[in-house]
């Protein structure tokens, strides 16, 4: 028996929990209170892509004259999808690594539409690896599967998402309340079956659902709404990301027929409070609350009357993943692009550097609200302290930071830490395209174990860049991305289009500054998302400013996207196939000659960006300046210095050649006797161990004690080698 249960209604994510849970059972642990979590999501999935679940997919009676030519063929073949989905979903979960062999026979699968674009795709199959080609033939394999329950089984279902439309901008109550009223779905037996299961085995008090997207809504009420039927006793909470964002002028009480309780923003104090609202007294009227909505005296009421500060970040605890079936979650490839599969391939621990986001002006975010606005950093040493504690209990060394944007100088401190503790992790994270991303630096997040990061370039145009408020330009974007690549580090880029006086000319710029920075090789993968006005960014709070016209509507329920009216009377939407499709062929590396036009099927107008922008852009090298203030990095465990003598014509003279040893070659360098072991004492007084970071004027200083002319000696040749092989790393 536990006093909570922590629940993530179905569906978010196959590869990994969602971390909001496991955030809060954490911080529950810091207060000795007892709960239990789990993914609902995860154990529906199982349960349905199962032999049992699958054979029940197709007991369901169709009408065979009726149906598509694809799924004909899927009930044809039902018999091999059937015999084959243990086994492929054993395989996902990384059980039975030899089955891969058989799925890429290409006569072990049976396969249906998804199939049809392997032509396009053969040559990216030489570049991947023989499991990552199983699992990608295995997850069509799936998504035919998906296709054939949603076209004859249940319309709703998504792997990511469940009757998400009922939960985007749904204003008023009406369409999901008349829903939950309707029997259950083909899908909801699955959800409340298990759902049963669990509590009667847990026997909660409190349960609070955690619902971070649209597509956990109508779940979580269903779900609840069971629990009220059959569980009146237990009292039912609901936070997370939709009820941050949406439910902030809830007005409708039928709501509270399904939820005693909404709480809003960071959810550590709200859901102690309630626990001991629930667990040590009766409510009242001067019961506390933080953030909660409940009903009270027959009325939707918004409770805050609690003088209690929400805690700091380092209090909060590390997060635990106790209970979430960890071993059984599903890696997927739904591309063959190495970066987009970061969010569906493999077992992330999610962690986060710092609590909002240290730009917070961004105009179509929500900067008002407090996961942006409060921002507040959590020190490297308390960071990697808990990255050591869940490789301990989690098994498992990948980190995904979900930060806003991770800021660099954490970031550097993080990277630092994690050398000096020997840690071996492989780590990525969210960031903003700053220009403090220095050659040096990724250079130095590489070798704590980044492999990516994904960051907002939205609008490739500086006119919009800057109504957006972003803080960046197109060309600072290129810089940044080519550091990361040079070192080894991939890069996802967040793309948008429509946004307000947004011309088409600028929607076509747009796509050819993207084309170029994949042709550059400089970025990886990207995504294209339609501009949405929200209730909370400047953008819908000020929408005349920005030349659109918001369609009003009462709000009795969720209150987020805003439909609108752009003044330039502009249709966006009809650019999205030939965006979406473009950057489908840019991520695989092909195309990038064809013509703009040839991805539309109207006439748009020719870019007029030149196609040698970006590469132009690159070409400005940084010049040789002193900066006294920068901090000076030693990478420096292998070296060797050998004293010497060099005759040159007839003259000797002394010399030392400094040997360094990296992980993949090997260089060296000849320096005045002198001047080596100056170097070597530096070296030894300064490696990563140190905390304490020399600076540039500290270090010139130091050298013109005994020597003469520090900047010719640190701008000379063999000084530029060590620079550019990451063994002196300046920040």
């Amino acid at each position: 028996m536990k006093d909570l249960l922590l629940i993530t209604p179905p569906f978010t994510q196959l590869n990994t929990p969602y971390p909001a849970t496991a955030y809060i059972k954490g911080f529950l642990n810091t207060k000795n209170i007892s709960s239990y979590q789990m993914d609902l999501g995860i154990e529906v999935i199982l349960a349905l892509f199962s032999k049992d679940g699958i054979q029940r997919v197709f007991n369901k009676e169709i009408d065979l004259q009726q149906i598509s030519e694809n799924s004909k063929r899927i009930f044809t073949l039902r018999d091999e999808y059937i015999k084959t989905i243990d086994q492929v979903i054993s395989f996902l979960q990384g059980k039975t690594p030899t089955l891969a062999r058989q799925i890429c026979s290409m006569n072990f699968l049976p396969e249906a539409s998804r199939f049809n674009q392997l032509d396009d795709m053969e040559f990216a199959f030489g570049n991947m690896g023989l499991q990552d080609k199983a699992k990608h033939l295995a997850t069509l394999y799936l998504e035919d599967l998906s296709d054939y329950i949603v076209e004859n089984v249940d319309s709703d279902f998504g792997f990511s998402r469940y009757a998400e439309r009922l939960g985007k901008s749904a204003n008023s109550f009406d369409e999901l309340y008349s829903k939950l009223s309707e029997d259950q779905t083909f899908i909801d037996d699955f959800t409340l079956k298990i759902l049963q299961e669990k509590l009667n085995f847990v026997q909660p008090k409190l349960i609070c659902f955690s619902i971070p997207f649209p597509g956990n809504l109508y779940s979580a009420f269903r779900s609840a709404k069971y629990i009220k039927e059959h569980y009146p006793h237990i009292k039912i909470a609901m936070g997370g990301g939709f009820p941050n964002t949406e439910l902030r002028e809830i007005k409708d009480k039928r709501v509270f027929e399904f939820f005693d309780f909404i709480t809003l923003d960071d959810g550590e104090i709200p859901l102690e409070l309630l626990y001991e609202n629930v667990f040590k007294s009766e409510l009242n009227e001067e019961s506390q609350f933080k953030r909660t909505f409940l009903i009270e005296n027959e009325v939707v009421t918004y409770k805050n009357n609690s003088t209690r500060h929400d805690y700091k970040q380092a209090d909060i605890g590390t997060p635990d993943y106790t209970n979430l079936q960890l071993d059984k979650y599903i890696s997927v490839i739904e591309i063959a692009n190495p970066m987009h599969s970061l969010w569906s391939d493999g077992r992330w621990n999610k962690l986060t550097m710092a609590h909002g986001c240290y730009w917070g002006k961004c105009t179509f975010c929500d900067i008002s609200l407090d996961y942006i606005k409060i921002y507040e950093p959590i020190s490297a040493k308390i960071l990697v302290d808990r990255m050591e504690e869940l490789i301990q209990t989690t098994g498992e060394t990948g980190f995904h930071f979900v930060d806003e944007a991770a800021p660099p100088a954490l970031m550097r401190e993080v990277a630092l830490e994690i050398l000096r503790r020997n840690l071996v992790v492989t780590w990525w994270t969210n960031i903003r395209f700053e220009k403090s991303f220095t050659r040096d630096l990724c250079f130095l997040l590489k070798l704590s174990g980044c492999v990516a990061v994904s960051g907002g370039l939205e609008v490739a145009s500086d006119r919009l860049l800057k109504l957006i408020d972003k803080g960046i330009s197109v060309e600072q974007v290129a810089k940044v991305t080519r550091n990361f690549t040079e070192a080894g580090i991939m890069i996802h880029a967040y793309l948008m289009y429509g946004y307000p006086t947004q011309t088409i000319q600028e929607t076509v710029d747009s796509l050819e500054m993207v084309r170029q920075l994949f042709e550059m090789g400089i970025l990886q993968s990207a995504f294209w998302h339609q501009f949405a006005m929200t209730a909370h960014s400047p953008v819908g709070l000020n929408p005349e400013e920005f030349g659109v016209i918001p369609i009003k509507q009462e709000i009795l329920f969720a209150n987020n996207d805003i439909d609108f009216t752009d003044k330039t009377g502009i249709d966006h939407g009809k650019f999205s196939f030939g965006l979406k499709k473009s950057l489908f062929n840019y991520m695989h590396g092909i195309n990038f000659d064809l013509s703009l036009q040839d991805w539309f099927d109207f006439k748009i107008p020719k870019t007029t960006i030149h196609p040698d922008h970006i590469h132009d852009s690159l070409l400005e090298e940084e010049d040789f300046k002193f900066k006294g203030n920068s901090k000076v990095i030693f990478l420096t465990k292998n070296v060797i210095a050998e004293n010497l003598i060099k005759t040159k014509k007839k003259y000797t003279y002394p010399y030392t050649k400094i040997t360094v040893h990296l992980k993949t070659n090997v260089l060296s360098i000849d320096l005045e006797r002198e001047q080596a072991e100056w170097l070597m004492k530096i070296f030894e007084e300064n490696s990563t161990e140190n905390q304490k970071k020399i600076t540039l004027q500290q270090l010139k200083i130091n050298f013109e004690k005994n020597l003469e002319d520090f900047e010719l000696f640190w701008f000379s040749k063999p000084i530029q080698q060590l620079k550019e092989n990451g063994v002196i790393l300046s920040l």
